[in-house]
Protein backbone atom coordinates (compact mmCIF):
# COMPACT_ATOMS: atom_id res chain seq x y z
CA UNK A 1 0.00 0.00 0.00
CA UNK A 2 1.08 3.42 -0.70
CA UNK A 3 1.11 4.76 2.72
CA UNK A 4 3.62 2.04 4.01
CA UNK A 5 6.61 3.04 5.73
CA UNK A 6 9.55 2.10 3.99
CA UNK A 7 13.16 2.20 5.22
CA UNK A 8 14.68 5.38 3.16
CA UNK A 9 11.72 7.28 3.78
CA UNK A 10 12.24 11.01 5.51
CA UNK A 11 9.37 12.05 7.95
CA UNK A 12 8.51 13.84 10.49
CA UNK A 13 7.46 12.64 14.40
CA UNK A 14 5.02 14.88 16.49
CA UNK A 15 4.33 14.59 19.86
CA UNK A 16 1.12 13.62 21.19
CA UNK A 17 1.82 15.74 24.37
CA UNK A 18 -1.49 17.75 25.27
CA UNK A 19 -3.99 16.72 22.50
CA UNK A 20 -0.63 16.42 19.89
CA UNK A 21 0.57 19.86 20.96
CA UNK A 22 3.92 18.53 21.80
CA UNK A 23 5.55 19.84 18.65
CA UNK A 24 7.79 18.18 15.92
CA UNK A 25 10.93 16.11 16.54
CA UNK A 26 13.52 18.92 15.68
CA UNK A 27 17.33 19.70 15.94
CA UNK A 28 18.64 22.63 17.48
CA UNK A 29 21.50 23.96 17.98
CA UNK A 30 24.94 22.33 18.86
CA UNK A 31 25.15 19.82 21.44
CA UNK A 32 28.00 19.92 24.43
CA UNK A 33 27.57 16.50 25.42
CA UNK A 34 31.12 14.57 24.10
CA UNK A 35 30.55 13.37 20.42
CA UNK A 36 26.91 14.97 20.39
CA UNK A 37 26.45 16.98 17.34
CA UNK A 38 23.36 19.15 17.90
CA UNK A 39 20.52 19.59 20.54
CA UNK A 40 17.09 17.98 19.88
CA UNK A 41 13.76 19.43 21.20
CA UNK A 42 10.20 19.80 19.75
CA UNK A 43 9.40 22.55 17.76
CA UNK A 44 5.65 23.93 16.48
CA UNK A 45 6.34 22.95 13.11
CA UNK A 46 8.04 20.46 11.00
CA UNK A 47 10.15 22.65 9.55
CA UNK A 48 11.80 25.32 11.44
CA UNK A 49 14.78 25.47 9.69
CA UNK A 50 15.46 23.47 6.64
CA UNK A 51 15.89 19.60 7.35
CA UNK A 52 15.27 20.27 11.34
CA UNK A 53 12.66 18.80 11.18
CA UNK A 54 12.80 15.81 8.90
CA UNK A 55 14.25 12.17 9.54
CA UNK A 56 15.39 9.72 7.26
CA UNK A 57 14.58 6.31 8.40
CA UNK A 58 17.16 3.24 8.01
CA UNK A 59 17.68 0.21 9.35
CA UNK A 60 19.10 -1.44 11.95
CA UNK A 61 19.33 -5.09 11.20
CA UNK A 62 20.45 -4.57 6.92
CA UNK A 63 16.92 -4.46 5.50
CA UNK A 64 17.45 -2.69 2.53
CA UNK A 65 16.19 0.71 1.72
CA UNK A 66 12.27 -0.08 0.04
CA UNK A 67 11.19 -2.96 2.67
CA UNK A 68 8.72 -1.98 4.81
CA UNK A 69 9.24 -1.26 8.42
CA UNK A 70 7.75 -3.99 10.59
CA UNK A 71 6.37 -2.87 14.54
CA UNK A 72 9.16 -3.93 16.53
CA UNK A 73 11.72 -3.80 13.87
CA UNK A 74 15.16 -1.49 15.36
CA UNK A 75 15.87 1.32 13.19
CA UNK A 76 18.41 4.35 13.04
CA UNK A 77 16.44 8.09 12.10
CA UNK A 78 18.93 10.40 10.79
CA UNK A 79 17.94 14.09 10.84
CA UNK A 80 18.63 15.77 7.35
CA UNK A 81 19.46 19.25 8.62
CA UNK A 82 22.39 20.64 6.62
CA UNK A 83 22.29 16.97 4.80
CA UNK A 84 23.25 15.02 7.73
CA UNK A 85 22.22 16.38 11.05
CA UNK A 86 23.58 13.28 12.61
CA UNK A 87 21.56 10.17 14.18
CA UNK A 88 19.02 10.34 16.85
CA UNK A 89 20.98 9.14 19.76
CA UNK A 90 20.95 8.72 23.72
CA UNK A 91 23.92 10.58 24.95
CA UNK A 92 24.54 11.73 29.14
CA UNK A 93 21.97 11.57 31.90
CA UNK A 94 18.62 13.39 32.05
CA UNK A 95 18.43 15.99 34.31
CA UNK A 96 17.41 16.14 37.79
CA UNK A 97 13.91 17.55 37.32
CA UNK A 98 13.62 15.07 34.34
CA UNK A 99 14.87 11.98 36.53
CA UNK A 100 12.58 12.55 39.44
CA UNK A 101 9.57 11.74 36.75
CA UNK A 102 11.38 8.30 35.71
CA UNK A 103 13.60 9.92 32.64
CA UNK A 104 16.79 8.06 32.16
CA UNK A 105 19.37 9.55 29.34
CA UNK A 106 19.37 12.95 27.35
CA UNK A 107 18.50 12.92 23.48
CA UNK A 108 20.30 14.67 20.97
CA UNK A 109 22.23 13.44 17.81
CA UNK A 110 25.72 11.87 17.18
CA UNK A 111 28.12 11.57 14.12
CA UNK A 112 28.32 7.93 14.08
CA UNK A 113 24.72 6.33 14.56
CA UNK A 114 26.39 4.07 17.03
CA UNK A 115 28.08 6.39 19.31
CA UNK A 116 28.07 3.91 21.86
CA UNK A 117 26.36 0.12 21.85
CA UNK A 118 23.24 0.81 20.95
CA UNK A 119 22.77 4.68 21.75
CA UNK A 120 21.13 5.12 18.54
CA UNK A 121 19.56 2.89 17.57
CA UNK A 122 15.69 2.55 18.08
CA UNK A 123 12.64 -0.41 18.57
CA UNK A 124 9.58 0.75 16.50
CA UNK A 125 6.17 0.12 18.37
CA UNK A 126 3.17 0.97 16.59
CA UNK A 127 -0.30 1.12 18.44
CA UNK A 128 -1.98 -0.33 15.47
CA UNK A 129 -2.61 -0.34 11.80
CA UNK A 130 -4.78 -0.82 9.34
CA UNK A 131 -4.58 -3.39 7.90
CA UNK A 132 -3.22 -5.51 11.11
CA UNK A 133 -0.57 -6.62 9.24
CA UNK A 134 2.53 -5.37 11.35
CA UNK A 135 3.85 -2.81 9.16
CA UNK A 136 4.03 0.67 10.22
CA UNK A 137 2.02 3.39 8.46
CA UNK A 138 2.33 6.91 7.34
CA UNK A 139 -0.40 8.26 10.43
CA UNK A 140 0.10 5.78 12.96
CA UNK A 141 1.74 6.21 16.37
CA UNK A 142 4.46 4.95 17.44
CA UNK A 143 6.37 4.54 20.46
CA UNK A 144 10.31 4.87 19.95
CA UNK A 145 12.41 2.83 22.53
CA UNK A 146 16.45 3.10 22.68
CA UNK A 147 18.75 -0.24 23.20
CA UNK A 148 21.32 1.45 24.71
CA UNK A 149 22.30 -0.96 27.72
CA UNK A 150 19.35 -2.90 26.42
CA UNK A 151 16.97 -0.68 27.99
CA UNK A 152 17.62 3.02 27.24
CA UNK A 153 13.94 4.18 27.73
CA UNK A 154 10.96 5.66 25.70
CA UNK A 155 11.53 8.99 23.47
CA UNK A 156 9.22 11.81 25.12
CA UNK A 157 9.30 15.20 25.76
CA UNK A 158 9.82 16.16 28.99
CA UNK A 159 10.20 20.12 30.67
CA UNK A 160 10.24 23.18 27.90
CA UNK A 161 13.54 23.37 26.16
CA UNK A 162 15.16 26.78 26.27
CA UNK A 163 16.61 26.08 22.59
CA UNK A 164 15.52 29.42 20.51
CA UNK A 165 12.31 28.35 18.70
CA UNK A 166 11.99 25.32 20.60
CA UNK A 167 9.18 24.11 22.59
CA UNK A 168 9.65 20.83 24.28
CA UNK A 169 13.10 19.08 25.77
CA UNK A 170 13.79 15.71 24.79
CA UNK A 171 14.69 12.65 27.10
CA UNK A 172 14.02 8.61 27.35
CA UNK A 173 11.73 7.13 30.44
CA UNK A 174 11.96 3.94 32.13
CA UNK A 175 7.69 4.51 31.44
CA UNK A 176 6.42 4.24 28.10
CA UNK A 177 4.05 6.56 27.93
CA UNK A 178 4.35 8.01 31.73
CA UNK A 179 1.29 11.34 31.78
CA UNK A 180 -0.21 13.33 29.08
CA UNK A 181 1.16 11.13 26.27
CA UNK A 182 4.69 12.59 25.90
CA UNK A 183 5.48 9.11 24.64
CA UNK A 184 3.25 8.83 21.86
CA UNK A 185 5.11 9.95 18.48
CA UNK A 186 2.35 10.66 14.94
CA UNK A 187 4.48 9.52 11.69
CA UNK A 188 4.11 12.16 9.00
CA UNK A 189 5.47 11.59 5.35
CA UNK A 190 8.33 14.76 4.43
CA UNK A 191 7.49 16.10 1.47
CA UNK A 192 9.93 15.94 -1.12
Amino acid sequence: MANELKYGDQIHLQNGYNSWQGGYLDTNGHSTASGGKYQVSTTDTPSRAKGTGTWEVLSASGKAAGQPVVSGDVVYLRNLYGGDGGYLDTNGHASDPQKAAGAKYDVSTSEARDRAAGTGRWRIFAQTSSPADQKVRAGDIVHLWNLYGDNGGFLETNHTTTASGGKYDLCTNAYFNRSSDVGLWKIHRAQA
